[in-house]
C-alpha cells in the first residue's frame, strides 16, 4: 500500500470538494448534530485501537492516541510501523520501509473538524446527510469555511454514545474506513506521544568525497 493510501487515515489524499450552501437542519437532524457535538466537546484525551480498510478491501492495524484539542497519533503495526502524527497545527506522516517524511498543514484535514478547540458543526460547516442506523447514527461533514480538502463522515454509536470510526474519501471518492476498537477516555498522555521529528539527515551529502 503506498503511503498516500495510508494517509487517508487523516484525510491528506483527499480533494477539495465543490463548495455547496448549508440547507437548514431538520430538528431531529440538529438534535443528533447537537448531541454528537456535546460528546466530542468531552472527548478531551482518547486511547484506543483501530482497523484501516481501503476501497480495495486491505486492512491495517495500529494504535490511536488522542488530545484535543489539535493532538493525535496513529502508530501502525509492524509491517508497516507508519506513523502519524498531529502537534496541533501539523501533520507529520513518516514510513519507515519508504523512507519519507511528509508534513501537511491539520487545518487542510478533515480531521480537524473534530480535533478543533471549539467543535461547531453548525458554523463553517457543510453537513451532507445526517443517516440513522439501528445501533447509532452518523454525521456527512466537510469545513465549508476554510474549504478544508476531503469529506468525512464520523459515526456513533449508542448505549453509552460513543464515536465508533470515521470514513475519508480520496480524489475519485473512494473510501478509506477506519473502525475504533476499544476507544477509552484517558488522563495525562504523554506529551512526546504528539511531537514527530524529520529523522532524515539534515546534510546527508556533507562529510561525501
Amino acid at each position: 500500500m503506498t503511503l498516500s493510501r495510508r494517509a487517508l487515515a487523516v484525510g491528506l489524499a483527499a480533494t477539495p470538494l465543490a463548495a455547496r450552501s448549508q440547507p437548514a437542519l431538520a430538528p431531529a437532524d440538529k438534535a443528533l448534530v447537537d448531541r454528537a457535538v456535546a460528546y466530542l466537546e468531552g472527548l478531551t484525551e482518547a486511547q484506543g485501537r483501530f482497523v484501516q480498510t481501503d476501497a480495495r478491501g486491505r486492512t491495517s492495524t495500529g494504535a490511536l492516541f488522542l488530545k484535543r484539542p489539535g493532538k493525535a497519533r496513529f502508530a501502525y503495526d509492524a509491517p508497516s510501523g507508519l506513523l502519524v502524527v498531529s502537534d496541533g497545527g501539523v501533520v507529520s506522516v513518516q514510513d519507515p520501509r519508504l523512507k519519507t517524511f511528509d508534513q501537511y498543514p491539520l487545518s487542510t484535514t478533515p480531521l480537524s473538524l473534530f480535533l478543533a478547540r471549539t467543535i461547531r458543526l453548525d458554523r463553517g460547516v457543510a453537513i451532507a446527510r445526517v443517516a440513522r442506523a439501528r445501533d447509532g447514527f452518523s454525521i456527512t461533514a466537510r469545513d465549508a469555511r476554510r474549504e478544508t480538502v476531503g469529506e468525512i463522515t464520523l459515526d456513533f454509536i449508542e448505549g453509552p454514545l460513543r464515536l465508533s470510526g470515521w470514513t475519508v474519501l480520496d480524489a475519485q471518492r473512494r473510501p478509506t474506513r477506519i473502525s475504533l476498537i476499544a476507544l477509552e477516555r484517558a488522563s495525562g498522555l504523554d506529551r512526546g506521544l504528539f511531537v514527530l521529528k524529520d529523522p532524515r539527515p539534515k546534510n546527508p551529502g556533507r562529510g561525501k568525497v
